[in-house]
Formats: C-alpha cells, structure tokens, sequence
C-alpha cells in the first residue's frame, strides 16, 4: 500500500463509494417530500373544513391511500438518512454509534409500518356515515 506518499496514506479510509449514494438518495427523497407535501396541504385545503366524513372518503380513495402511504414511506425514509448523517459524524464511539443507529432504525421504520397501517385501515374501513344516521 505504500506510506510515502499522501495517496498510500489515506488509501482505503475513504468511503468505499457508498457516500455517493446516500446524498442522492437524501436528494431524491428531499425532492419526492416537496411533491407530496405540497400535494397534502392543496388537498386538504380543498376539503371542507372541519368535515371527518369528508376527509375519510379522501382516504378511503386507492389512489390518495397510495399517495399517502409514498408520502409516509418517503419521510420516514428521508427522516433516517438525515440522521444516520448527524449520528456518524457526532456520536462518539464505535458502540455509542451503534446503539444510535440501532435506535434511529427501529423508530423510523417502526413510525413508517405504523403510518402505512393507519392508511391501510382507513382505506379499507367502511365508509363513515353523516351526521344524523347510525
């Protein structure tokens, strides 16, 4: 490997080209939050305010459940890359460091199964009834 020159010095301490993939990946999820994000706050402006028969037909729909689940999956997911960055670079030692990505992966996946389940149920709950029926 050579230790005279700076190139055999610091040869194989880089990030083995997985460092490419997370800031793209922390990118294009950046990117899918601002669309589906954005895509949330028109729809639920558009429904009428205070109306929880209302809102669940627009869950109860498979299109918006699917929406709703990417959106849930994308934050979840982009929630995790961020902090796997920060726990990297400011968790000192190996075990610390660990246990905090241990962690940060059981709530961010636990958070995400927990929102596709909700999404889930109402989509496949029946339809609420108005005001007024049984």
């Amino acid at each position: 490997m050579g230790n005279g020159t700076r190139l055999g010095r610091v040869r194989g301490l880089g990030s083995s080209h997985h460092g490419s993939g997370h800031w793209l990946q922390q990118r294009l999820t950046a990117l899918a939050n601002i669309f589906l994000v954005t895509w949330f706050f028109v729809s639920m402006v558009r429904l009428p305010l205070g109306d929880h028969a209302a809102v669940h037909r627009w869950a109860s729909n498979p299109t918006v459940a699917l929406a709703l689940i990417l959106l849930v999956v994308s934050v979840f997911w982009h929630f995790r890359l961020g902090l796997q960055v920060m726990i990297e670079d400011y968790v000192h030692g190996e075990a610390t460091r660990l246990l905090a990505i241990v962690v940060l992966n059981f709530y961010a996946i636990g958070g995400a199964a927990y929102g596709i389940f909700a999404i889930v149920r109402i989509a496949l709950a029946p339809a609420a009834i108005g005001p007024g029926g049984m």
